[in-house]
C-alpha cells in the first residue's frame, strides 16, 4: 500500500500489506463512487464465535427522507442527516432531524438548506455536517447555521469524526481524509488502497477507517503505521466500538458485521432481501444507531453479550 501523509507537509510512506479484490458496487448505491475494482471476490464473513455479541432492537423511527448519518448532540439526543434526493445532488433539499433517545422524532427539520448531508460530528457547541464538497456547521443547541467550509478538490465528502481535538472528514471520491483546522482544511492523507473510503472513527491514538471497494476495516495509527484489521465487508459504511471489545461495521446494502479483536468477521444482521439498507452505523455507549436510507427509517439496537 502506498500511503501519502500530510499532517506536516507531504511525505511518502511505504507500508506493506496484502490486498484483496471485491465486486463492483451497484450503480444505484447511495454512497457509490467510481473506482476500478479487482475481479477477485473477497472472503465471506465467518460463522459466529462463542463470544460474539448480539443486537437487540430497541426501536425503529419512521418518516425520514434518505437518512444517512447520525451524531449525538450536547443534550444526548440524536441528529440524523437526510439526503432527501440523490447522494451527490445540489438541490438544497437536504436537512437534519432531531430524534429522542426513545425514538421519538422531536423535530423533523431541525436544520435545513443542505444539499446531500451525510456524516456528522459534534465538537463543543458545533455540529459539523459533510455536504458534497463542503462542510456546513450549525449551533448544536438550536440549529442556527454558522459557516460553510469549502474543501478544495473534494468530490464526495462522506463520514466525519473527532480525533485529537480536530474534526476529520473522509472523501470517498478522492480516497482521502481532511482535517478541519483553525487555519482552514488540511489534507491528513490519502492512499490508492483507500478506494471508496467511507467510515472514520477516532479512538485514542488511532483512526479506524472502512472502505467500500475492498471492504476493509483499517487501523491507521498516527498516520505512520497501518494495519488491516479485517476484510471482506464489501460496501462497508459506518464503524463503531463494541463495549467489551471488537467493532461493528455496517455494509450499506443491508448488513451489520461484528469484527472481533483478532479480525474474525461475523454478520449479525442481513436485511438486504427485505430492502432495508444499513448506512452510517454509530455506537454511543451500548446503543447502536443506524439510519436506513431505504425505507426511510432509523433503527436503534442495544449491544448485548451472554
Amino acid at each position: 500500500m502506498r500511503l501519502i501523509a500530510a499532517a506536516a507537509g507531504l511525505a511518502a510512506l511505504s507500508i506493506a500489506v496484502s490486498a484483496c479484490g471485491g465486486p463492483e458496487a451497484p450503480a444505484d448505491a447511495p454512497d457509490a463512487v467510481e473506482a476500478a475494482v479487482a475481479e477477485e471476490v473477497a472472503a465471506e464473513p465467518e460463522t459466529a464465535a462463542s463470544d460474539t455479541p448480539r443486537l437487540e432492537q430497541l426501536w425503529v423511527a419512521t418518516g425520514f427522507d434518505a437518512p444517512e448519518g447520525a451524531a449525538v448532540g450536547p443534550d444526548g439526543n440524536y441528529f440524523i442527516s437526510n439526503v432527501a434526493g440523490e447522494g451527490s445532488a445540489r438541490d438544497g433539499n437536504g436537512f437534519i432531524s432531531k430524534v429522542g433517545t426513545d425514538g421519538t422524532v422531536l423535530m423533523q427539520r431541525w436544520a435545513e438548506g443542505l444539499d446531500a448531508p451525510k456524516g456528522m460530528a459534534v465538537l463543543g457547541d458545533t455540529l459539523y455536517v459533510a455536504d458534497n464538497d463542503q462542510v456546513v456547521t450549525f449551533d448544536a443547541h438550536n440549529g442556527t447555521k454558522q459557516d460553510t467550509i469549502a474543501i478544495d478538490g473534494a468530490q464526495f465528502l462522506n463520514d466525519m469524526t473527532v480525533w485529537n481535538g480536530e474534526v476529520l472528514v473522509s472523501d470517498s471520491g478522492t480516497s482521502s481524509i481532511h482535517r478541519l483546522t483553525p487555519e482552514g482544511p488540511r489534507l491528513l492523507g490519502y492512499s490508492t488502497d483507500w478506494a471508496g473510503i467511507n467510515g472514520i472513527l477516532g479512538d485514542g491514538d488511532r483512526l479506524l477507517i472502512t472502505t467500500m471497494t475492498e471492504g476493509y476495516l483499517i487501523d491507521l495509527h498516527g498516520t505512520e503505521t497501518e494495519n488491516i484489521i479485517a476484510r471482506g465487508m464489501i460496501d462497508a459504511d459506518g464503524v463503531g466500538l463494541v463495549p467489551g471489545g471488537g467493532y461493528l461495521v455496517s455494509s450499506w446494502p443491508g448488513q451489520i458485521h461484528y469484527v472481533s479483536e483478532d479480525g474474525q468477521v461475523t454478520t449479525l444482521q442481513d436485511t438486504k432481501a427485505d430492502g432495508v439498507l444499513q448506512n452510517d452505523l454509530s455506537v454511543f455507549g451500548d446503543v447502536v444507531i443506524v439510519p436506513n436510507w431505504m425505507p426511510g427509517t432509523v433503527t436503534a439496537w442495544r449491544v448485548a453479550r451472554d
